[in-house]
């Protein structure tokens, strides 16, 4: 009868602390995605006159940064200004637009409306097909490109 009182004290026991423990452990709390900006003040940005303006965020030490810049720097004509915002060099435009993420695209247009973007690495010829559809609604088979931010 001993060992079973004492048994019965010992799964209790075991019960509690269990469950003390198991209050004591906090969730790890979810992270959120980032986000691009879905306005921007045009006049934060050199080139107003143009109807289009792809915004590359980058940051002096991401070589994709370099990459996305690169790919984006072609797109630049007479309706379509391509600006690099570095960081080190423009922190108050980072933090007014919360890049907390680089590289960032987007493609905005002559209101500041962004159109599109992408977050991360792209390819160019996506890159280049979000632009076109964004100047020329339904011109590109895919559309959906630059609006995955969206969902």
């Amino acid at each position: 009868m001993t060992r079973l009182v004492v048994a019965v004290i010992v799964v209790i026991t075991v019960v509690v602390a269990a469950q003390y423990m198991k209050r004591r452990t906090t969730s790890a709390p979810t992270q959120g995605g980032f986000q691009v900006p879905t306005q921007l003040d045009r006049s934060d940005f050199s080139d107003i006159s143009t109807p289009w303006l792809v915004a590359v965020f980058t940051s002096a030490t991401c070589s994709t940064c370099a990459d996305v810049y690169n790919k984006s720097i072609v797109l630049a004509c007479a309706d379509v200004a391509v600006q690099e915002v570095e960081y080190t060099a423009a922190k108050s435009l980072h933090a007014k637009y919360g890049i907390d993420a680089v590289p960032a695209v987007v493609v905005v247009d002559a209101n500041g409306v962004v159109r599109s973007a992408f977050l991360g690495p792209v390819k160019a010829q996506d890159l280049w097909a979000a632009v076109a559809e964004c100047r020329n609604p339904g011109s590109t088979p895919e559309p959906q490109l630059g609006h995955e931010h969206d969902s």
